[in-house]
């Protein structure tokens, strides 16, 4: 980390089907060994999945009521006071917030038996969409752990 000064972030650019930056860092974040366009074919497929599945929305809104499910609002960050180290509790920042998410969708998607990425990834987004699920449970043991750790906020930086 630098001591000078910010790090700039680079904008990504939407993605060509809809158009948003959302999904286009989803695409980035699926990417392995830079093989971008099966990144696009799986993720593209597993929104069409999720149309199939959900009637009432779109697959983008499905998409991204899911991201918002699985954001955490609170996390944890180490502390040392002391000699002794505490586990802090603070607010996640939107875009740490937004990262966050997706990792957890992405690594729970792939953790999971059976089929192939896409209906993995489906699977996961839309048991995210219904609040349920190893993302949602992910979230919810990180926020139990700020709630844990609330006696030592006074510590926060």
């Amino acid at each position: 980390m630098s001591r000078r000064r910010a790090v700039v972030k680079r904008e990504v650019l939407p993605d060509p089907k809809f158009c948003s930056k959302k999904v286009s860092k989803f695409i980035n974040m699926i990417m392995l060994n830079g093989k971008k366009s099966l990144a696009e074919k799986i993720v593209y497929a597993a929104l069409d999945i999720l149309d199939a599945k959900v009637k009432d929305e779109t697959p983008l809104e499905v998409f991204e009521t899911s991201l918002k499910n699985v954001s955490p609002q609170l996390e944890v960050k180490s502390r040392r006071v002391g000699g002794a180290t505490y586990q802090v509790p603070c607010e996640v920042i939107p875009h740490r917030s937004l990262g966050l998410a997706m990792r957890w969708i992405i690594s729970h998607s792939r953790s999971r038996a059976g089929q192939n990425m896409q209906e993995k990834l489906a699977a996961e987004l839309l048991d995210a969409y219904n609040g349920t699920g190893a993302s949602i449970k992910k979230k919810d043991d990180t926020h139990k752990m700020a709630e844990a750790n609330k006696a030592f906020a006074h510590f926060r930086w």
